[in-house]
């Protein structure tokens, strides 16, 4: 190899190592630096926008369904339902249960309340505000989607098997009501298993696996969740699919709402990152590969 040659290489080099060390300054200049007690961030706008858009959904689509434009349909024959479903039409309903399963869901709205006003106490001022819309969030995003399933699928109630299927009685009182089409799937369930796991991740994020306080929060957000859709289910007023899939809409949305919110940025040990909970990658001869890690 020339001199000449080895100039310019050394040039290249050169260059190449300058505009990589640009770069890198560039990406590291607009990646947030967060203290040490924050993990998330939040844009007003954008999270702003979802709240009231959802909230606002929420509201209008209720008010609709409260005027009975919407007219029901009749229950069919009990047989065509799941064999997990059918004893939800010949159980003996309990009268308390709905009173049960609304207590289980306000208790739920008062942690998403407290929980805020703790993190402030003990993280700050941001930490309060980012808490109080991660939860308002989560809370907004899954009543609009279960408004706009039940309004969707139109499935009757349990309680509307025993007292509407019959043709005679289809025009007694409350057989008339777009509430009897409302059952799929149960809101109770969604927003209780929502906030529970919005409560779950946050606890995990600032407590840390090793502190009791994630645990606790995971198990009396499960037990909590389970207790309101047991009661909804013994109301008659849900099947148990309606309860499941209620849960598991809820739960969903409680992860990814501030899990979402986690992007990279800077604390005073270092970057962080939102852990990745499943990832995929393509592979050179086809098809690909699934990773799972969960990293709190």
């Amino acid at each position: 190899m020339t001199i000449k040659k080895m100039k310019c290489l050394a040039l290249s080099v050169t260059v190449a190592a300058l505009v990589h060390d640009a770069t890198a300054a560039a990406a590291e200049s607009q990646v947030p630096h967060l203290p040490d007690n924050q993990h998330f961030t939040i844009d007003p706008v954008v999270d702003g926008l979802l709240v009231v858009g959802g909230e606002t959904f929420d509201v209008l689509l209720g008010l609709i369904l409260s005027t009975n434009e919407i007219r029901p349909q009749t229950p069919g024959d009990p047989s065509h339902l799941l064999s997990i479903d059918r004893w939800a039409v010949t159980q003996k309903i309990d009268p308390h249960a709905g009173t049960y399963s609304t207590i289980g869901l306000w208790t739920a709205y008062g942690y998403a309340v407290l929980d805020p006003i703790l993190s402030g106490v003990r993280d700050g001022r941001n930490a309060l505000f980012v808490d109080a819309v991660l939860y308002a969030e989560s809370i907004t995003t899954t009543a609009a989607l279960t408004e706009a399933t039940k309004i969707g699928v139109r499935r009757p109630r349990p309680i509307d098997y025993a007292n509407c299927s019959n043709p005679s009685s289809a025009s007694s009182a409350g057989c008339s009501s777009t509430d009897l089409q409302l059952s799929f799937f149960s809101g109770h369930a969604s927003a209780t298993a929502a906030v529970s796991a919005t409560a779950t991740y946050l606890a995990f994020t600032r407590s840390g696996s090793r502190s009791p306080r994630p645990w606790v929060t995971l198990f009396a957000g499960t037990a909590l969740t389970t207790f309101v859709s047991y009661e909804r289910v013994r109301a008659g007023e849900h099947f148990p699919t309606d309860v499941i899939m209620g849960s598991m809409v809820g739960a969903g949305i409680g992860v990814l709402v501030p899990h979402f919110h986690r992007r990279p940025h800077y604390h005073d040990g270092g970057l962080e990152s939102p852990p990745v909970i499943v990832g995929y990658a393509p592979a050179p001869g086809g098809g690909g590969s699934m990773t799972v890690r969960w990293n709190f």
